[in-house]
């Protein structure tokens, strides 16, 4: 249920104190850019982008020491992708963690040739019954 109506109202278009030129991005540039909305009643900010066989997207709550909930992580999820796509959280090696922003969390999906790749997933009987 991807909401680019809304997404695209609330992307950072210019650059101010909190918006580095970099993330400044228009419709045109489709996923990819920075996006600043409430949410939950905090001001979450997200950063997307879709190069390297990836979509991703940062997510993190401006002002906020804590980590976005796993409730806000589902809403952004259901904002830039479609009920039926599958993203995951990764946790990487130790050796490979890279903190840019504190309590930001991630979403990924393959992604080439314009559309989602498969990606493996354990069945859900193996978290609990539906």
């Amino acid at each position: 249920m991807s909401n680019w109506t809304f997404l695209n109202a609330h992307r950072c278009t210019k650059p101010e104190k909190t918006v580095a030129p970099m993330y400044v991005s228009t419709p045109e540039f489709g996923f990819c850019g920075m996006f600043r909305f409430m949410l939950d009643g905090r001001a979450v900010r997200c950063v997307a982008s879709d190069g390297g066989g990836w979509r991703h997207v940062s997510v993190s709550i401006e002002h906020d020491r804590r980590c976005p909930t796993w409730e806000m992580m589902c809403k952004v999820k259901d904002l830039f992708w479609d009920a039926n796509d599958m993203v995951v959280q990764y946790h990487p090696v130790r050796s490979e963690y890279v903190n840019m922003v504190a309590n930001c969390l991630h979403l990924w999906q393959p992604y080439q040739d314009g559309k989602p790749q498969p990606m493996p997933a354990p069945p859900s009987i193996m978290v609990g019954y539906k």
